[in-house]
């Protein structure tokens, strides 16, 4: 995992010391073997240094949700942020019909997400987001096609710990819970997921 200075040269060679520490902790991570994680260029003009993950829901071999991890890092804070870390992510899935035309679908999504950062006990501030989800039926020449649903969640908030990893690690239990994937069982742990570094 390497870090995105604003110059466009990356590494971890002269980065701030506390974005050094929260890549150690991004790396330290070990998610649940049906979620995979890929580095990507992370955005150079929203802070001086950031990191990007795409992730991926698999059952089997077949992509059952994916969503995108971005940690920005500004030395000196932002005022929006209320810090000098700000998370930003979005998962997105297909989901059933029924529940994509449940009105209450939005605001139970949100709840997953703030219920991961509540149960991964990480602490942090001013979150912002939307829900959208779509309900989408084909007519026609393309009627014989199944209706499909689809939930998205996009959201940032403003880490207060040090502890980076927990929050990609809930980022990972909203992956996996938008993607249908059951919690894991008490007391098992996850084995580690291998990172691929996208050249």
């Amino acid at each position: 995992m390497t870090a995105r200075r604003r110059d466009g040269n990356a590494g971890d060679r002269g980065v701030p010391a506390d974005f050094a520490a929260a890549l150690r902790s991004l790396r330290a991570v070990q998610l649940r073997p049906e979620i995979t994680v890929t580095e990507t260029p992370a955005p150079g003009r929203l802070a001086p240094h950031s990191v990007a993950l795409l992730g991926e829901a698999l059952d089997g071999d077949d992509e059952i949700g994916s969503g995108r991890f971005v940690l920005l890092h500004d030395p000196d804070g932002q005022e929006a942020w209320g810090g000098t870390f700000r998370v930003v992510s979005f998962v997105r899935a297909a989901v059933e019909m029924e529940m994509a035309t449940d009105p209450a679908l939005a605001a139970v999504a949100w709840a997953w997400l703030l219920e991961a950062l509540n149960d991964r006990q990480a602490e942090w501030d001013a979150p912002s987001g939307t829900v959208t989800t779509t309900a989408s039926e084909s007519f026609g020449a393309l009627s014989d096609r199944p209706p499909v649903g689809e939930v998205e969640i996009r959201a940032s908030w403003t880490p207060t710990d040090s502890r980076l990893g927990v929050h990609l690690e809930a980022w990972a239990d909203v992956l996996a819970r938008v993607g249908g994937l059951p919690p894991l069982p008490a007391g098992v742990r996850s084995l580690p997921t291998q990172r691929r570094t996208r050249r």
